[in-house]
């Protein structure tokens, strides 16, 4: 199985059941939409183990980790 396939594997079924009736308020990052966002530094479609090393943590439009902050240079939104 490829990175992208494992990755679909383990999040589109349940992305899709959760968007039933929401289709409206979720499933892209967009203004006025619900979003739970991860984010890695690397590509995980290249190397599937990043998804264990996550960066920063956005849920319900809240910063709740930012690993990217603590480097120079770096800020948040």
């Amino acid at each position: 199985m490829s990175p992208a396939q494992a990755l679909q594997t383990a999040y589109l079924p349940a992305a899709r059941m959760l968007n039933y009736g929401w289709e409206n308020q979720i499933g892209a990052i967009e203004k006025g939409k619900f979003a739970d966002v991860i984010a890695v530094s690397g590509n995980p479609l290249a190397d599937v183990t990043e998804m264990e090393r996550v960066k920063l943590v956005m849920k319900g439009g809240s910063i709740v980790r930012n690993d990217f902050d603590s480097g120079a240079g770096s800020r948040t939104p």
